[in-house]
């Protein structure tokens, strides 16, 4: 983990490649309170799985008094939950870094909010009867790839006290029908309030271990580190961010916004994964004015957000940033990490108002 690359270089074969495979939600997305599913953010690893669902089987094992093997079946027979949970990607934002990890080449358009419906984790953990030397529980994905060289499954973990948290879901539904190939069908994890890498995709195994989980995607990836010898801090909650529908029309080629001058009203959405939203600011040509917040959407959903602007003609800069209720607020200036993660940089749009 940890390349860069070189002062004034353009964006890679490699990085266009990954850019292709997955998808942002465009940010006029933003108006839909629930994302439809065809907009909502992507990233896949490695492959897509095609998995047959009748042969398909959810392994529960490890330390627990009663491991099992479910069907699908057999996890829908459970009580179903439905939570409305905005999900991010931990590199959202990694492309406007200087210098540019080399990994997705995300700008600000890894987010999405959807309706997961499913059994609850800390239900079925319970049947199986975690034992009391467990300290966590691993999460085993059916993707399964080579990254710094290290073949393995696609695996994350959580601690046990984490997981046994009501919120936490093993979901078969997206938005009120079965999860789609790219998101994870027939199961996948759902863990409100973290970065996207932990909501592990097309679910075979949940193990409960002694011993905290070492495997490439919990030590080596996903940490925020300053250099390849620094250990780094895991990535864990989603950190505050506010985006804006960029108003006007755009020009094809730079995005640059164009609209008529007078009365506009800015709105977007704003979310954080460790408080809630306390307030949203707009800023035109850097100067801050506070917007007005909407209804909570959820514990776990964003929160719309909307700004009245008398757009005067002229070339403006756009920003809004949100600020958490412990005081977390975005930072105005560039934060860096060896990876990309979790850079919640305030947005700016460029706009001419004619």
């Amino acid at each position: 983990m940890g390349a860069v690359a070189e002062p004034g270089q353009g964006i890679t074969v490699e990085e266009l490649a990954l850019a292709t495979r997955n998808r942002g939600m465009p940010l006029e997305g933003l108006h839909y309170e629930v994302t439809p599913v065809g907009m909502h953010y992507l990233l896949a690893h490695f492959d897509i799985p095609a998995i047959d669902p009748a042969a398909w089987r959810l392994r529960i094992d490890g330390d627990v008094a009663r491991p099992s093997q479910l069907d699908l079946a057999a996890i829908r027979a459970r009580p179903a939950h439905t939570l409305r949970v905005t999900l991010e990607c931990a590199g959202n934002g990694r492309a406007r870094l200087e210098p540019r990890p080399l990994s997705q080449p995300w700008l600000v358009e890894a987010i999405g909010t959807a309706d997961w419906t499913g059994a609850r984790l800390a239900d079925v953990l319970s049947e199986a009867g975690v034992k009391s030397r467990a300290v966590e529980v691993v999460f085993t994905g059916a993707d399964r790839g080579i990254q710094d060289d290290i073949e393995h499954d696609y695996q994350r973990s959580l601690p046990l006290a984490d997981a046994m948290r009501e919120e936490m879901l093993l979901a078969y539904e997206m938005n009120g029908r079965p999860l789609e190939p790219q998101h994870g069908f027939p199961l996948r994890l759902i863990v409100p309030g973290w970065y996207g890498m932990t909501s592990v995709k097309w679910l075979t195994r949940i193990e409960a271990v002694s011993q905290p989980f070492t495997g490439f995607q919990q030590a080596e990836a996903y940490r925020y580190q300053q250099a390849e010898d620094d250990a780094g801090e895991p990535v864990s909650r989603i950190r505050v961010r506010a985006l804006m529908i960029p108003p006007g029309i755009p020009d094809f080629f730079t995005r640059r916004r164009f609209l008529a001058a007078g009365r506009v009203v800015l709105t977007g959405r704003a979310w954080c994964g460790s408080a809630p939203v306390a307030r949203v600011e707009v800023g035109v040509g850097g100067r801050w004015a506070e917007a007005r917040l909407g209804e909570p959407g959820g514990s776990w959903a964003w929160r719309g957000w909307s700004f009245e602007w008398d757009a005067r003609p002229g070339e403006h800069t756009l920003a809004c940033r949100a600020t958490d209720a412990a005081g977390n607020a975005q930072p105005t200036s560039q934060p860096w990490n060896l990876q990309g993660m979790g850079n919640n940089l305030v947005q700016e749009i460029a706009v001419t108002v004619r």
